[in-house]
């Protein structure tokens, strides 16, 4: 039997939706039934390094401090889920560098700026705008991995902000994938360090730009 292309295209919309929903509706522990997941959360993760802000863009400061930042001024926003490790997360981490070039963006500015000046200008934003912003990476009530992940292209992920992000995978000798988000104008963030806090039920992935929740100019 001849499959149309039409067919395949229809096929694999399909298993997109079935790949999607098993994401975001199946329980933690069922990764795994010989070992249970642990429940380190991903707070400690972020707060296991002491340094602050420095010269290294590829690790999370800034990230940090926008998460105190919030749980200082809001102590039950529903970023809090990120310390409770026993509840199932994905959260996709942007790395310094990639809050520093939000920040430039917004500033119409070419040069990027230090770790500490871009949490400046974010926080400036307001306290709101920061929540709304980091619970746009945060999926609730799944553990996601990078093997589940390389299976779910097309898949629609609801985020804990209440709207979607879409997973692209693309590649055809070595997989890789992007994250779709709201807005339209700018290129969409890569995943580019997998499974950090893997074996627990609160897992993240690192991305090389900020999601944005709303089309920016």
């Amino acid at each position: 039997m001849r499959i149309t292309r039409a067919g395949r295209r229809a096929a694999a919309v399909a298993t997109a939706a079935i790949v999607a929903s098993a994401l975001t509706a199946a329980p933690a522990a069922a990764h795994g039934k010989t070992k249970p997941l642990g429940t380190k959360s991903l707070a400690a993760v972020l707060t296991a390094d002491k340094s602050g802000f420095d010269h290294k863009g590829y690790d999370y400061d800034i990230l940090t401090a926008a998460v105190l930042a919030v749980l200082k001024a809001k102590p039950s926003s529903p970023v809090k889920v990120l310390a409770d490790g026993k509840t199932a997360v994905t959260a996709f981490l942007p790395n310094d560098r990639a809050f520093q070039k939000l920040v430039a963006d917004i500033q119409n500015s070419k040069r990027l700026p230090g770790e500490k000046a871009a949490f400046t200008a974010v926080a400036g934003l307001g306290i709101n705008t920061v929540e709304s912003v980091l619970l746009y990476h945060v999926v609730p009530g799944a553990t996601i991995t990078r093997k589940a992940a390389l299976k779910a292209d097309g898949a629609k992920l609801k985020t804990a902000a209440g709207s979607t992000i879409k997973v692209d995978v693309y590649g055809h000798w070595h997989k890789r994938i992007a994250l779709i988000d709201a807005d339209r104008s700018d290129r969409n963030p890569r995943v580019i360090r997998f499974d950090l806090n893997k074996g627990n039920k609160q897992i993240a992935h690192g991305i090389d730009r900020v999601l944005r929740p709303i089309n920016l100019p």
